[in-house]
């Protein structure tokens, strides 16, 4: 069997190294890794395939800083190329990016089955450009892996699965999340390896932030007011703020340079040096939907700084807060924190949803 992985930002390339692991371990299994370059930086990029030995892209397309339409048609056209080339027997996509659009459209019109992990995501904010990436996803692939209960009832809800392709019924399945597969395999040694010393941090002295969605940074009056709370939060704790290249440059473009004052500020962080972080805040304050699940794995306290969340579990069982944008509202959230680590219930599966991927796979096309 011959699966075409489609991978380009850095979420993916966590999920994808899970996954990769075990596929591996079958000699009758060849994956064909393209990189779409939709991260290229060294931070957001090569640190991850280094870290997490995930093997060397096998294809790298280079496509990057474009607009949302013109990236998802070079990536389009450049992995039809390869599929045509390649002749795989599955195309796999994770999440929700240009990326997994551009892959599933290529596989889907020279019809080749699609596999989606992450399938069933919903936010429910047809203005984010995630949203719409995953929704086309979903229509058009033949295997639906789901990570959450949640996502199943979202595709049911949808009339899902509602078409033959290729000769076959699409097909749901409830695998779990890789990414808490990753956070498993990976914590012991992330809690080895990185000394928090080196960032001047001290266990839950901190509290951990990442900004770098489009819907809060590209309006300047919502990345002032998350800055405005973080200062006001850096009186009281700590507050660590890797900045992710698009926040830099828009904090820059609108002048804001003076809202970093008083915050621990960091270049982006590998995966492991990311986690070892996570594991000792007080806290986390994110926009990032992998973040959210991170903090819940390491039973640390979470502030979404969106108003709606496709991981809606964690808020169901108040692990996490949605606070939005808006200063009070951020504030008010974290004069609610407390100290207690929840426990962690099986809402992500059992830490094996890579082999149940493999194995899905390998079923689906016999």
């Amino acid at each position: 069997m011959r699966i075409l992985t489609i991978i380009g930002a850095r979420p993916q390339f966590i999920k994808a190294a899970a996954v990769s692991r075990v596929i591996r371990l079958h000699n009758d299994i060849k994956e064909i890794i393209v990189h779409t370059g939709q991260h290229s930086d060294a931070n957001m990029s090569d640190v991850f395939f280094e870290q997490l030995d995930i093997p060397r892209p096998d294809h790298q397309l280079d496509i990057a800083s474009l607009s949302h339409g013109a990236m998802t048609g070079r990536m389009l056209e450049g992995i039809e190329v390869l599929i045509k080339q390649e002749k795989p027997d599955w195309v796999l996509v994770y999440g929700d990016t240009n990326s997994t659009l551009a892959g599933a459209l290529a596989a889907a019109k020279v019809r080749v089955p699609i596999a989606h992990v992450e399938a069933g995501l919903r936010s429910q904010n047809p203005d984010m450009p995630e949203e719409i990436n995953r929704i086309l996803t979903d229509r058009i692939s033949g295997l639906l892996l789901c990570p959450t209960k949640t996502a199943v009832e979202n595709l049911k809800r949808e009339g899902f699965p509602n078409r033959i392709i290729g000769k076959r019924q699409q097909h749901i399945v409830n695998v779990g999340d890789v990414m808490f597969d990753a956070v498993l395999y990976y914590r012991e040694r992330a809690q080895k390896e990185v000394n928090l010393e080196t960032f001047g941090l001290e266990h839950q002295g901190y509290a951990l932030c990442t900004i770098h969605r489009q819907e809060n940074t590209d309006q300047v009056e919502r990345i002032k007011s998350i800055l405005s709370a973080l200062q006001s939060i850096a009186k009281d704790l700590l507050v660590v703020l890797p900045l992710h290249p698009r926040t830099k440059a828009k904090i820059s473009q609108y002048k804001l340079e003076s809202f970093l004052k008083g915050l621990h500020l960091l270049d982006p962080l590998p995966y492991l040096e990311m986690q070892r972080l996570q594991m000792s805040a007080k806290f986390i304050l994110t926009d990032s939907g992998g973040m959210q699940k991170e903090a819940y794995f390491h039973r640390v306290p979470c502030i979404t700084l969106r108003d709606e969340t496709e991981w809606i579990e964690t808020v169901e069982i108040g692990s996490n807060n949605l606070a939005g944008t808006q200063t009070v509202n951020i504030l008010e959230a974290f004069h609610k924190i407390g100290n207690n680590r929840m426990t962690i219930k099986r809402f992500y599966g059992d830490g094996k949803a890579s082999n149940k991927i493999q194995e899905n796979l390998r079923f689906s096309i016999s």
